[in-house]
């Protein structure tokens, strides 16, 4: 067991962590985690559905007719700089080597939403370095210190919209109840006043425009959920004053701020996967697919909850709706009333995915579980996957876009606390670096597959015209930003 002392107890406490916490982690340090058990890919009609045009149609009709009864959060992670988005233009400034996205931004500035913005720091006939530094440099635009949700992605005739701004766009047109709008973002502490300076401009604008009203609610990602640093011998990392080192635990840390959304049905979409107004039709068609799934299927797991209360069920019905439409395997052996509504009472989460177009990675899998000993489908990353099973991996035949649904609420109307239905142990370790010295560090189950787990879990086909990510800054010249 590590020695810390007295300083160390009131870092730890005053971080919002406990010296049982901190035990824990430098012991999944020490022992890693455990991969994940894939039996097989999901696919088609073995995992995941697929819906002609007549049962998308029917799925979407019912989310349109049911909407107003229900409280709609659309939740959008947004935390983080864009630093990652511009990583090739900073290597580029710090040796003066070219390559292909510093090529392509240059040759091709005069298209981006930001251009009009970029061209007050740019002198005539302005080389490459003139215009890496006018996007880069702290006092110019200093994009790589903004989050991707303040960055300008869209240039329309009359404006041009940052990525929150489209997201507000794309919320008016699915997660609308009884005429407002609920949107959450998650930041970082030194974003929220620029953040909230977007907002005050352009929410009643749109709300003036659209006819509704914008409820806009952001949070901050919790101390409370960071990890200690450890050094390569698992012992904790300490900076040049001898402090402990704490790191944010990755997107998997933000299923507390999910907890907190009061909701019955949340839409989770990261920042940066959003089109333009001419690229939109699709996005907006199966996001309802989705809803109208999730309403759906809602329904039957209370329905069932209810006649197992009264102990009036058929329960070769009841074991095929589950193996077969909540995908989860059971015991052959006797299960009693109160082990099958614990199996029912869970979260929903209804997942488009997309077909692979690239390198089969990390997405949808059928994965045994030890605790419980049964199969069910999750979103696996390729991290979580043994170098043994990527031939598994390889056969995979689609990927997750980050494109959920989420039903939050139980049978009788309370809220699930989600905190409850986490796999402690899908976190992963990786190699990061600080001031130049090297550490390890921890992140906690992600979002949408540890931390969601002990969801019920459906997978729907989505077209790839869904998916538009801008994880690199070139990205924005592709169609579905430009066109």
């Amino acid at each position: 067991m590590n020695k810390f002392s007295e300083q160390d107890i009131k870092q730890i406490t005053e971080h919002g962590l406990s010296l049982e916490n901190i035990e824990q982690q430098l012991h999944d340090f020490e022992y890693g985690f455990p991969f994940a058990r894939i039996i097989r890919p999901a696919t088609i009609n073995d995992g995941i559905l697929q819906f002609d045009s007549d049962s998308t149609d029917s799925f979407i009709k019912i989310y349109d007719n049911e909407k107003q009864n229900y409280q709609i959060t659309k939740f959008v992670p947004a935390s983080g700089a864009a630093t990652r988005m511009f990583k090739d233009l900073f290597e580029f400034l710090s040796t003066g080597n070219t390559n292909d996205t510093v090529n392509k931004v240059v040759s091709n500035i005069n298209r981006f939403a930001f251009y009009d913005e970029l061209k007050k720091f740019l002198p005539e006939n302005p080389s490459a370095h003139d215009i890496v530094s006018a996007m880069l440099d702290s006092d110019k635009l200093n994009m790589g210190a903004l989050p991707k949700a303040l960055i300008a992605f869209h240039k329309y005739k009359n404006e041009t919209r940052t990525a929150a701004h489209e997201h507000l766009i794309e919320g008016a047109e699915y997660a609308e109840s009884n005429g407002v709008v609920n949107i959450h973002f998650t930041l970082s502490p030194e974003h929220k006043n620029k953040f909230n300076d977007l907002m005050s401009r352009i929410v009643p604008v749109l709300e003036n425009k659209l006819n509704i009203k914008f409820n806009i609610t952001t949070s901050i990602q919790k101390t409370g959920t960071d990890t200690i640093a450890a050094n390569f011998d698992n012992t904790p990392f300490r900076d040049n004053n001898g402090k402990l080192v704490f790191r944010p635990a990755g997107h998997g840390a933000l299923i507390e701020n999910l907890n907190e959304i009061d909701s019955d049905i949340i839409f989770i979409k990261n920042i940066d996967n959003i089109t333009n107004d001419n690229n939109r039709t699709d996005t907006i068609m199966y996001k309802k697919l989705l809803a109208g799934v999730l309403i759906s299927l809602q329904k039957r797991v209370f329905k069932f909850m209810h006649d197992l209360q009264n102990n009036n069920y058929n329960e070769s019905e009841l074991r095929r709706f589950i193996t077969t439409e909540l995908n989860k395997t059971l015991p052959n052996t006797p299960i009693s009333n109160t082990e099958f509504m614990k199996i029912l009472n869970c979260p929903i989460r209804v997942c488009g995915v997309v077909k692979n177009t690239g390198e089969p990675g990390g997405g949808p899998f059928w994965v045994h579980d030890d605790t419980t000993n049964c199969d069910s489908l999750q979103i696996t990353e390729s991290s979580q996957i043994a170098p043994e099973n990527r031939d598994i991996m390889q056969k995979s035949t689609h990927f997750n876009p980050v494109d959920l649904v989420c039903g939050v609420r139980d049978w009788q109307g309370k809220k699930f606390d989600l905190m409850q239905f986490i796999d402690p142990k899908t976190g992963f370790i990786s190699e990061k670096s600080q001031n130049g010295r090297s550490l390890r560090a921890m992140e906690r189950p992600g979002l949408w597959n540890g931390a969601m787990a002990r969801w019920h879990t459906i997978f729907v086909q989505t077209p790839n015209t869904t998916f538009t990510p801008v994880k690199k800054v070139s990205d924005l010249l592709n169609l579905a930003h430009t066109e």
